[in-house]
């Protein structure tokens, strides 16, 4: 029996027809915007005989491997006797500027549609035709051309034949994965408590295509009891793909580590790390043209070559394989990483590449979803930072410097953004006398004045005015991709979950699309995925992050036991008021305390604040003078590079004797792994709450209102408050064999909901009767 491969018609033609040069994006971006509304606006002059979106599937051999096709064609035109295709493409850009050979791929993909209806219908002759249309004005081209069926099966099979050995190593790879996979047994000679009931969990959950939400402690092994089961499904035919999902470099390398781990005893599979374009990017100055940039400029004409090589030699294709392979190839690392993530079998990447709109992988069609599971780590996360996707600001500065910049260059491009830079000095004088404002939903004027700012700047991008200077156009190019993404979130916007905020100063008028409660949207960007797994250590209340992260009544959820004995942890609770008016009060007893931790047990410390500016009243304290503590202390600065904090953690050596001050909610809160001798002990200054500031009053207000029994203050402050203190207190224990303790210095741990938020395993804390002075 052949092997069989199932694709569609646009992954077909862009494999074997893509050409060119990495561009910057701003054109597709418009268009993705409203091609449907486009694609509409053609069909709607069709005739009561044509067809529009017709579902076209075939089957065809080649070279002893079945290819099962399939594609919805825009529009199939009856003409004259005969059909004809229809594909429609939309732009944003000049239609002058599009000759009937500049996009060979769009042609490649109607005589596919074409092939393949001549063929199911048995038709001698197709017609074929390109429809562009310009999105702003509705004006349209038209290409045409007729072929014979012969042509069109002549075509087809070369198409196949430019696919066929990116087909053939894939189906190579796909068996002898599946065999390993079958093969493959647990990493480890025995499974944690809880760990096999965890693993258990996964697996049913991508069986049965639930989503499921995990508390697991610290110490589960949370990576290996989430990529274990996914992989054995994958083995069983339930997966073609997964996602590892994560907001922090380091527990992407702890991912890496468990892929290694299994590789290690067998498995063959082939992942891909996605790592921020700004880090990956070869170049000084990030600008995707092919005139700033040689990885760019022909980058289509040799990615399938650079795809093949490193898929052929590679299995975990971590961001420095992906570097290497593109600097021998010469393509964009970046860009790169995401074609070689279309062929992995596991894509480890951020939150983003998912849940958010403006930069999630759009070539993850419905199909392949339905076979992909997501394993969403440190899920806690997910909810700040759906608020940041879901969220768009802007700022009348930008709009201002643009109307300077192009006054003389390009008048309509400085006339646009006077008007939006006029509407923002309005709104500033509506509310005189305060310095922030809540509209009472989108504001229409204004996006009205975006969609004429965002056609005038594509004209210009499109074709630089001849006095256009290098720093103008970029700052052009950063306004309409701002102006873009605030009309792609109003496009989402929802009054029910979002509002909108103004708030200004002498400096700056600044307008947000703020969502207070992410869950619709989550939960509509992580639709048609098989399965979706939420896991933490500190995903707790359950009510809250499953609302938050929308999940469902018949969702799974459960609780894992931690491994752990309570032996391990010597647990103390200072009950000391840390409140901003009483620090000065507490701050001598804080002090005394940590340097009576460093003298009496010797090691590493980690002292969390809620604050730099905590964290800097205590820390000048204990830095004073130049004895033996000054020297031990390693402080934690805002803007940290990765080589800064591998330093900082460096220090924490078996026989390190440091004294580190961290931030709760920080780099070093969470996803650091300091095993053993490394780490002593941990305090943890309050409850971690932050700070007050409008939009956390918005959240508040918004869950207050909402008459269902939730209380504001806890779903704006404490649960957000105490999950970072659950998050750093659980740098402590990491192996069966730790031991250490925790100090926990504020009174309100002793209150409720605080205390009632602290774990299971801490319950045995002592309660200190100081007072702190």
């Amino acid at each position: 029996m052949p092997g069989e491969v199932n694709l569609s018609v646009r992954t077909l033609v862009e494999y074997a027809y893509r050409s060119g040069s990495i561009e910057s994006g701003f054109r597709t971006a418009a268009s993705l915007t409203e091609g449907t509304k486009a694609h509409k606006q053609v069909q709607s002059g069709y005739g009561e005989e044509d067809q529009k979106e017709v579902h076209l599937a075939l089957s065809l051999e080649h070279g002893g491997v079945r290819y099962v096709i399939e594609g919805r064609c825009d529009g199939l035109l009856k003409e004259g006797g005969g059909m004809t295709v229809d594909e429609i493409k939309s732009t944003s850009g000049r239609l002058a500027d599009i000759r009937e050979d500049t996009y060979p791929v769009h042609w490649a993909q109607a005589q596919c549609y074409a092939y393949m209806y001549a063929r199911l219908h048995g038709l001698e002759r197709m017609g074929i035709r390109l429809t562009y249309i310009q999105v702003d004005s509705g004006e349209r081209i038209l290409f045409t051309r007729e072929a014979a069926a012969a042509e069109l099966q002549a075509f087809m099979e070369e198409t196949i034949a430019r696919y066929a050995p990116y087909a053939s190593m894939q189906l190579q790879h796909e068996e002898a994965r599946t065999a390993s996979i079958r093969a493959l047994s647990f990493p480890f000679p025995s499974y944690r408590e809880g760990q096999r009931n965890f693993a258990g969990a996964v697996y049913k959950a991508i069986e049965g295509e639930k989503q499921l939400f995990v508390r697991a402690p610290t110490g589960t092994g949370k990576t290996i009891s989430t990529l274990f089961p996914a992989v054995k499904a994958m083995g069983e035919g339930l997966l073609s793909r997964m996602f590892y999902l994560t907001a922090k470099t380091i527990t992407r390398t702890v991912a890496e580590e468990a892929l290694a781990l299994m590789e290690g005893h067998g498995l063959q599979l082939k992942s891909v790390t996605i790592t921020a374009k700004e880090k990956v990017c070869f170049k000084e100055e990030v600008r995707c043209t092919r005139e700033a940039c040689e990885y760019a400029d022909g980058y289509y004409d040799r990615i399938n070559g650079a795809v093949l090589d490193l898929l052929s030699h590679e299995t975990r294709m971590s961001r420095e394989v992906i570097a290497r392979y593109a600097e021998k190839h010469r393509v964009c690392p970046f860009e790169f990483s995401l074609d070689a993530a279309y062929a992995a079998d596991c894509v480890i990447c951020d939150y983003n590449y998912i849940f958010d709109p403006r930069v999630s992988l759009k070539r993850t069609y419905e199909e392949g979803r339905r076979r992909t599971a997501l394993l969403i780590d440190e899920a806690h996360n997910l909810v700040d930072r759906a608020r940041e996707m879901f969220s768009a600001e802007l700022a009348k500065s930008a709009f201002l410097a643009v109307q300077r910049a192009y006054k003389e260059v390009r008048p309509a491009v400085s006339e646009a953004a006077k008007s939006v830079n006029a509407w923002f000095t309005a709104y500033r004088k509506g509310h005189e006398g305060v310095n922030c404002s809540v509209l009472p939903g989108l504001p229409e004027e204004l996006l009205q004045l975006l969609e004429q700012f965002g056609s005038e700047a594509e004209e210009e991008l499109g074709q630089p005015s001849a006095g256009a200077e290098a720093e103008g156009q970029q700052l052009l190019l950063d306004t309409y991709f701002a102006a873009h993404s605030f009309l792609r979130i109003a496009g989402l916007y929802d009054p029910k979950r979002h509002v909108t905020y103004g708030e200004w100063d002498r400096r700056d008028v600044r307008l947000k699309l703020f969502c207070i409660d992410p869950s619709s949207l989550l939960q509509g960007m992580a639709k048609g995925y098989r399965s979706r797994t939420y896991f933490s250590a500190t995903l707790a209340p359950f009510s809250y992050y499953m609302e938050m992260l929308g999940g469902q009544a018949d969702d799974y959820a459960i609780s894992i036991p931690s491994p752990f004995s309570p032996g391990q942890w010597e647990i103390t609770i200072y009950p000391w008021s840390t409140r901003y008016r009483d620090r000065e009060r507490t701050k001598n007893g804080i002090v005394e305390l940590i340097r009576r931790l460093a003298e009496q047990k010797p090691g590493n410390h980690l002292v969390f604040f809620p604050s730099y500016e905590y964290m800097k009243l205590i820390g000048e304290e204990l830095g004073a003078g130049e004895g033996e503590l000054a020297a031990r202390l390693r402080i934690q600065l805002p803007g940290m590079t990765e080589e800064d904090r591998e330093t900082f953690l460096d220090a924490f050596s078996e026989s390190g004797g440091v004294i580190g001050l961290a931030v709760l909610g920080g780099i070093f809160s969470e996803g650091i792994d300091l095993r053993g001798d490394r780490l002593t002990s941990v305090v943890i200054v309050g409850v971690g709450l932050p700070q007050v500031s409008f939009e956390r009053s918005l959240i508040q207000e918004h869950f207050d209102r909402s008459g269902e029994g939730r209380r504001g203050f806890d779903y704006a402050y404490v649960i957000p408050g105490m999950n970072k203190v659950l998050q750093a207190g659980g740098r402590l224990i990491r192996t069966e064999s730790d031991r250490g303790s925790l100090t926990l210095i504020d009174d309100r741990f002793l209150q409720g909901p605080y205390k009632y938020l602290l774990p299971k395993e801490w319950a045995h804390a002592s309660v200190m009767k100081s007072s702190g002075r």
